[in-house]
């Protein structure tokens, strides 16, 4: 499982505490924290993409 996967399993697991939530304060806590764990993981995403094309860029400079 990679980061990015990783990110987006928490995620989930976030988004489904927040509809379990009775409590609109905790909901939002839910909701904020699936947000970032999103974000982090398409964040992991763009730096796996950009070492792989500078791994590319390198293997065609040899």
């Amino acid at each position: 499982m990679s980061n990015a996967e990783h990110y987006r399993a928490q995620a989930a697991t976030q988004r489904a505490l927040a509809a379990k939530s009775d409590l609109a304060n905790r909901r939002l806590l839910h909701e904020r924290s699936a947000m970032m764990w999103d974000e982090m993981a398409v964040s992991a995403e763009d730096t796996i993409e950009r070492a792989q094309i500078n791994a590319a860029s390198r293997a065609a400079k040899l």
